[in-house]
């Protein structure tokens, strides 16, 4: 994602078409609902309707828009049938968006928002369908479009994509919702009045910056301990913030998970019996921290941010994925069986590698670099790409003077 925006940040001609108009895109979509789980309901094909409302930037005078070759931004509204409605149900989504021109014809849209779904997992009515068990759901479209007829007002487009939701590890259990989706779509302009227009030449610049920010998340431990209880990290970091448009950094951060916490406090089964040195320093051995990178696309007020990190320490993990990577069964003689998860190379990579993708907002717009600014925002967290926690974050950015 951040090669093909740094590309189109460099593909710009010396003229642009002007277009003022807003737009409209009525989408429809058929594809495959992947199975989430052993067991999972039989289904038809899935089956939605979208409408994306948004407006063009070729007039929009901020940096960004020419550093990004002018992209379309917006909202789109969806109703999608997952192909069993007694069992899956539907999803009514709100998605905030952003649409690249990557060639002529070609389109790159990524979208994330959230969706209510109407059909949950049921320990009792709905046993197998282990994807969704909250109504409110993280969700995320990345599809790439391809206009097959241009007209005046309206392109006609052939879509191909991925579109996935979960509950972002708030309520076990949580295998996720992932779709492979074809669409056909028309782009419907509200002026047809285009005339070639002198793009603006803006010079190169970067700013060094240094940003501080907490954050506060739910999530749950396991289906056992499925109550939500709250994770507080603080973050530190620094880059550089390249044309206004493109930040890329580096950090620390460290994590406190209560969850963790109360685990160790109760001296629960694996503490008692297989890691009782976890009593000597609760809150330690609760604790998690490392360093990450970061990327954050910036379009005015708004940041779509992407983190990779590396947990420098994080012990209590290895609980956390034994209680998770298990299983049970009753055998033939009506015994219950547990059988925990193992400690295998795949837990290591999990274990050291994090993520972290979502959205701000800033309280002032990143276009006039101001010195000083303040972000709210929310994002999920994952254990290399497995949701970890849901977190809400809010932060500071102090600017050094810009270099061109």
């Amino acid at each position: 994602m951040v090669l093909v925006l740094c590309q189109l940040s460099f593909a710009q001609t010396e003229q642009i078409e002007e277009n003022n108009s807003l737009f409209i895109i009525p989408e429809f979509i058929v594809g495959i609902t992947a199975e989430a789980n052993e067991g999972f309901p039989d289904r038809n094909l899935q089956t939605g309707f979208l409408v994306s409302f948004g407006n063009y930037h070729s007039n929009n005078k901020q940096e960004w828009a020419a550093r990004l070759n002018y992209p379309k931004t917006g909202i789109t509204l969806g109703y999608i049938d997952f192909g069993n409605s007694e069992k899956l149900g539907q999803a009514y989504s709100f998605l905030p968006f952003v649409e690249f021109r990557i060639k002529k014809r070609l389109n790159l849209y990524v979208a994330m928002g959230a969706s209510y779904m109407n059909n949950l997992y049921d320990v009792n009515t709905n046993p197998f369908n282990k994807a969704i068990t909250t109504s409110i759901n993280w969700s995320f479209k990345s599809f790439a479009y391809y206009d097959v007829l241009h007209g005046d007002k309206i392109d006609w487009r052939f879509g191909l994509g991925y579109f996935h939701h979960s509950n972002g590890h708030t309520r076990l259990p949580n295998q996720g919702l992932n779709s492979f989706l074809a669409s056909v779509s028309a782009n419907i302009s509200t002026d047809d009045e285009h005339k070639l227009i002198d793009k603006p030449i803006y010079e190169k610049s970067s700013q060094t910056y240094f940003s501080a920010r907490a954050d506060y998340g739910i999530n749950v431990l396991s289906e056992i301990f499925n109550d939500k209880k709250p994770v507080y990290t603080v973050a530190f970091s620094a880059g550089k913030i390249i044309n206004k448009t493109f930040k890329l950094g580096g950090g620390i951060y460290y994590r406190f998970y209560q969850h963790y916490y109360d685990y160790i406090k109760n001296d629960e089964d694996l503490v008692a019996e297989d890691f009782p040195i976890f009593k000597e320093n609760p809150f330690g051995y609760a604790s998690n921290f490392g360093f990450f990178v970061t990327a954050e696309l910036l379009l005015g007020h708004i940041g779509f941010e992407f983190d990779l990190g590396f947990n420098i320490h994080k012990p209590f993990y290895q609980i956390d994925w034994i209680l998770n990577e298990g299983y049970e069964f009753d055998t033939a003689q009506g015994e219950h069986v547990v059988v925990l998860g193992e400690l295998d190379w795949y837990y290591e990579i999990k274990r050291t590698i994090s993520s972290r993708m979502g959205l701000k907002y800033y309280l002032i717009n990143n276009n006039k670099s101001p010195q000083h600014n303040l972000f709210f925002g929310a994002h999920i967290n994952g254990n290399l790409g497995q949701a970890d926690f849901t977190g809400s974050s809010l932060g500071y950015v102090y600017r050094l003077e810009k270099k061109e």
